[in-house]
Formats: C-alpha cells, sequence, structure tokens
C-alpha cells in the first residue's frame, strides 16, 4: 500500500509543469532631458511572450517616468548573467 502512495506522489509531482523564470531585456527612455536606458525585469510566467511583457512592464516604468521603447527579448534565468554588466543600475530594478 505504501508503495503505490508514493508511486502515486511521484507522478504526480512529475506531472506539474516546472516554472522556469522569465525576464525581458528593454530599452526606455525618459524626456526632457532625454535620458535612455537599458534594463532587465523579471516578469510573471503569465507575460513570456513580447506583446505581454510590454503590458507588464509599462505601467512599472511610467510609475518613474519612464517610457517603454521595446521589448528587445524573453529569456530565461540562464540570460541573466550575460547581461547584468549592460543593464547596470537597471538590473532587476523594473
Amino acid at each position: 500500500m505504501m508503495k503505490q502512495l508514493l508511486l502515486i506522489l511521484g507522478l504526480t509531482l512529475a506531472s506539474v509543469p516546472a516554472q522556469a523564470a522569465c525576464y525581458a531585456d528593454y530599452k526606455a527612455k525618459q524626456d526632457d532631458p532625454l535620458r535612455l536606458h537599458y534594463g532587465v525585469a523579471e516578469l510573471p510566467d503569465s507575460a513570456c511572450s513580447r506583446q505581454a511583457a510590454a503590458q507588464a512592464l509599462q505601467p512599472r516604468l511610467a510609475r518613474e517616468g519612464w517610457t517603454l521603447l521595446n521589448i528587445l527579448s524573453i529569456f530565461g534565468p540562464e540570460g541573466l548573467a550575460e547581461r547584468k554588466a549592460s543593464a547596470g543600475q537597471y538590473f532587476l530594478r523594473y
């Protein structure tokens, strides 16, 4: 009986999809005076497409006066290290 219970538990856990982290790199601007920045943001699992990422990121940036220019790419945690230096202070800020 215990073996069957463990087998069912194992199969249940194996069937749960793995939730990979989702990130986007983007460009944003502020006007008067013109300022640009490149950044990296963590996104919810539901925003792992360029369009959904833009919808999720626009309000975050707007709260501090930034306008999203474009989403450059969507990637997983494996792409974070290579972008950290380029994003500087905007690495995972928004």
